[in-house]
C-alpha cells in the first residue's frame, strides 16, 4: 500500500488511484489569516495553537491486509 500527503487534485486520476491525507487547507489559511489581521490591527493577540482535523481518503493503492 502507498499513501500521500495533500492530496493534489491530480492524485485521484493516477494509476491506481493514490490513498492520501487530506488536509483542511481552506480553514488553515483563514485561521492563519485571522490570527495575522488581527495582529497587523493593533488587537491583542493571544498566542494560541490551531489544530485541524486531516481527512484519510482511501483510493486504490490501499490493499487489504493479508492473514497469512
Amino acid at each position: 500500500s502507498v499513501v500521500g500527503f495533500d492530496d493534489s487534485q491530480l492524485i485521484a486520476f493516477t494509476d491506481p488511484p493514490l490513498t492520501t491525507v487530506r488536509q483542511p487547507v481552506q480553514a488553515m489559511a483563514a485561521a492563519a489569516v485571522g490570527a495575522l489581521l488581527e495582529e497587523v490591527g493593533g488587537s491583542p493577540v493571544q498566542r494560541t495553537e490551531y489544530v485541524f482535523q486531516p481527512e484519510l481518503v482511501v483510493r486504490g493503492s490501499t490493499a487489504a491486509v493479508r492473514s497469512d
